[in-house]
């Protein structure tokens, strides 16, 4: 009787191991799995990483030749940009806008008033409060570059079928909603070399 027993509990000993070996080797693989879904998710993200900045690459070189006959730079389109979208907007609101101290945001707005773009005037309720608005000449070019924006998108979009054109719109609306919900970082206070590369980067030097 000890002998059957001993067989017995040695039995029920080898299902277990068998079982416990199985359950490991099944939670293996679902963790290979997810190490695999998480590295092609990295793969992924790195293709989008390289295909985004040559896209931001070839943008921002045709919109700086574009931009050259005008003496305008990349920053101070994008600020007439927002004027058109804002038609006014404080010189507190656009150094917030664009990143910059007040002081780097007047020098930034200084250079497209002289331009002709753009127009300073103080605000009837607060005189403290200088308002920046957008002159036709600066509407105008801003329609002009995003004229050609369009044409280089519809561009793009020829190649794509009417299904693919639909997905990519859905995609970028759902990637905008999800930047413009996001909080603008709060302004911190700048440095000396800060301020400086500031200036550099408004002036259109690196």
């Amino acid at each position: 009787m000890p002998l059957a027993f001993d067989t017995l509990a040695g039995h029920f000993s080898l299902s277990a191991l068998k079982t416990a070996t199985a359950t490991v080797s099944a939670a293996a693989r679902v963790t290979q799995l997810t190490l695999n879904g998480l590295d092609q998710f990295r793969a992924d993200a790195e293709r989008l990483s390289h295909i985004i900045l040559e896209m931001q690459r070839c943008f921002v070189l045709h919109l700086c030749k574009e931009l050259a006959p005008g003496n305008v730079s990349f920053p101070q389109f994008f600020l007439l940009a927002a004027l058109d979208h804002k038609e006014v907007l404080t010189m507190s609101a656009i150094a917030q806008k664009m990143g910059h101290t007040t002081a780097a945001a007047s020098g930034l707005v200084a250079r497209l008033e002289n331009l002709g773009f753009v127009v300073r005037s103080i605000a009837r309720e607060d005189r403290r409060k200088v308002m920046v608005c957008i002159t036709e000449k600066g509407s105008a070019l801003v329609r002009r570059i995003r004229e050609e924006m369009v044409g280089n998108v519809m561009k793009v979009m020829s190649h794509l079928t009417r299904s693919e054109q639909k997905a990519w719109l859905q995609i970028y609306s759902k990637i905008y909603d999800y930047c413009q919900a996001k909080d603008d970082p709060p302004l911190r206070s700048k440095s000396r070399r800060d301020l400086l590369m500031s200036r550099r980067f408004e002036n259109g030097t690196r």
